[in-house]
């Protein structure tokens, strides 16, 4: 039977080591839970071959409830299981929250990571502006991966790919949703993901940008970006080349393994945490 509490594995299979290391959602936890029971947790419907939905919240609300567990004095493997689950929560928490919505993690997809929020950054909170400036400076981060990591035979043309040299990007519309207000003193980690599967004839790259606070350990803004391969060269819009669709198309291949994994593995570790409560 499966461990409770089981590594994040990674995700691609690529043919170079770094790639393979950069398309990766996390190191592997330290410590593995027992196995599950098998009755149904909280977190699945009634319905056969139905999951209910987590709670948007899903993360506070497991810490809320690994406290509480904490609290009701478990002794021998129901301890050991609570242990496990809380150190796989507090350590892979980002990754256990992004990695849910397809944003990878590994080395080299943190366009900002740790980053910190300054008391320069904020009038009472992180000025409205910031957040996309964040998310700008992430961007370019996100794609120079692409650079050193995932397609370095031609590093000179993705490096190009930001500059108005050749073929570069412009950016054609930018729409920021605030989730609440940051303020100093935080640390902010940005990803970005692309949210459309790009194919040989795109001249366009559809991102989104979650920007995570580490103090609340949750969401503070995203961002969706749209924007346009141009070519300045001619002063028009322009395909993108091929290198590049295949890399973002591998791309977006193990954004959707990360979210299908995260999702089985959040799903066990609030199952360990449904079945602590029903047998303390």
């Amino acid at each position: 039977m499966r461990n409770a509490v089981s590594s994040i594995r990674p995700i691609a299979r690529l043919s170079s080591p770094a790639a393979r290391r950069a398309f990766a959602t996390s190191r592997p936890h330290l410590a593995a839970a027992a196995a599950t029971a098998t009755a149904p947790s909280h977190a699945q419907s009634n319905s056969p071959g139905e999951t209910a939905p987590l709670n948007p919240r899903w993360l506070s609300e497991l810490q809320t409830r690994i406290k509480r567990c904490a609290s009701l004095g478990l002794q021998g493997t129901q301890k050991a299981e609570l242990e496990a689950v809380q150190k796989a929560v507090d350590g892979r928490w980002l990754e256990l929250l992004a990695g849910r919505e397809g944003f990878l993690t590994g080395p080299g997809w943190r366009g900002l990571d740790r980053h910190t929020v300054t008391w320069g950054d904020q009038v009472r909170h992180v000025n409205n502006v910031v957040y996309n400036k964040y998310a700008e400076s992430a961007r370019f981060n996100w794609l120079s991966n692409f650079a050193t990591t995932i397609d370095p035979e031609h590093a000179d043309e993705w490096n190009a790919f930001m500059t108005p040299k050749d073929v570069g990007l412009i950016m054609r519309s930018i729409k920021t949703d605030y989730k609440f207000p940051m303020a100093y003193p935080d640390n902010v980690t940005v990803l970005h993901k692309l949210t459309s599967k790009p194919d040989h004839g795109s001249d366009y790259i559809l991102l989104e940008a979650l920007l995570i606070s580490h103090r609340f350990r949750r969401p503070a803004a995203r961002c969706f970006e749209d924007i346009v391969v141009y070519d300045y060269k001619t002063a028009k819009r322009t395909a993108l080349k091929p290198y590049m669709v295949d890399k973002l198309r591998e791309t977006y291949d193990a954004q959707d393994r990360c979210r299908a994994e995260t999702e089985e593995r959040v799903r066990e570790l609030v199952g360990v945490v449904d079945r602590l409560e029903r047998t303390a």
